[in-house]
């Protein structure tokens, strides 16, 4: 079976896994845990930041800073596509009392023209914007990223106007591996960032969100009341260590793979594919022989191939460490074949 739902999909490499199982552990809650601390050294130098914190998910990551960032009844600008508002269930009202006010990106990217427009102004009628959240890159933008010279004007524009700004970098390692650009710079516009090492990074579980020292301590607070507190993580932390050390260059082989299979199957019985920025490959299959996406999913499962749907009339596939280039190659055979018949 090739798996090209997520790439969160991976399973820890041999390699990766030996260094899980020596790793020195203590109780992190206690901040006692060496692999956690050295980890959240590393990535606080390599965004450019104060501190950092290891979380269990990107989701707590995110929800995370929004708690931390903001008061209740706070308002936040965001992309109506944009993960936190889709995929994290509700989290941002049931766990911390805020508003979220999306607007409707060009691939999921924002503009400061469109934030402009939406920041309330001082009036007791209206909820308070607090923070602007983006997403690079853009999960259902298709793997879209910011360049470096449009976050530094929403970051511009945010200080100016005292707004708080803050990433979900979940795939930034994959924005900068295609943009060219260092974590660092992608990193500075933003007061808080957070990203996860269990999608291209290949770790098993783990996100890490960095900003200040004084943003990090609050942070730790919240972390701790929403469960996140962890004892002996620190065999998780080894493999982010790892990774960091192993999987980010090689990034450039999901990109260039999922360009391979968009260029495959582009065209192929009424198969119509997006730009591939990044890993992520879009498919629109309104056009195509099959009734439903649920139809075209089962025809390729029974292929061997795993996708998932991406919203009416669309599947999506995601390149990673897990899936080679031969596999790539038998995915974008098998699926011009099922389309095809």
């Amino acid at each position: 079976m090739i798996d090209l739902r997520s790439d969160t999909v991976t399973k820890p490499s041999k390699a990766m896994l030996e260094v899980m199982i020596k790793a020195e552990v203590g109780d992190d809650v206690f901040g006692e845990d060496p692999t956690i601390n050295l980890l959240e050294e590393k990535i606080a130098e390599l965004f450019g930041k104060e501190k950092a914190l290891f979380v269990p998910s990107g989701t707590m990551g995110n929800q995370i800073c929004l708690r931390t960032h903001t008061n209740l009844g706070d308002e936040v600008i965001l992309d109506y596509n944009a993960h936190i508002f889709q995929y994290e269930a509700g989290s941002p009202a049931s766990l911390s009392g805020i508003q979220l006010h999306t607007i409707v990106g060009e691939k999921g990217l924002l503009t400061v023209s469109q934030i402009r427009q939406v920041v309330r102004t001082d009036n007791e009628h209206f909820p308070k914007t607090k923070l602007v959240c983006l997403e690079n890159t853009h999960n259902r933008g298709g793997g879209t990223f910011y360049a470096l010279s449009q976050l530094e004007e929403i970051g511009n524009f945010c200080k100016q106007n005292n707004l708080k700004l803050h990433l979900d970098g979940a795939r930034l390692f994959n924005a900068a591996v295609a943009s060219q650009t260092k974590i660092e710079e992608l990193a500075k516009p933003f007061d808080s960032v957070s990203v996860c090492l269990s999608k291209g990074l290949g770790c098993p579980i783990g996100s890490v969100i960095v900003g200040t020292r004084d943003f990090i301590k609050m942070a730790r607070r919240v972390r701790k009341s929403f469960g996140g507190g962890m004892r002996q993580a620190g065999f998780l932390a080894a493999a982010g260590i790892f990774a960091l050390e192993n999987n980010v260059k090689r990034l450039e082989e999901d990109h260039v793979n999922a360009k391979f299979l968009a260029e495959k199957i582009n065209g192929t019985g009424g198969i119509r594919v997006a730009e591939v920025p990044t890993n992520i490959v879009i498919l629109e299959i309104s056009g195509t022989k099959f009734k439903s996406d649920e139809e075209a999913l089962e025809s390729l499962k029974k292929a061997g191939i795993l996708l998932v749907g991406f919203g009416e009339g669309k599947l999506r596939a995601v390149t990673h460490l897990d899936v080679s280039r031969e596999q790539i190659k038998t995915a974008s055979e098998t699926i011009c074949k099922i389309f095809k018949k």
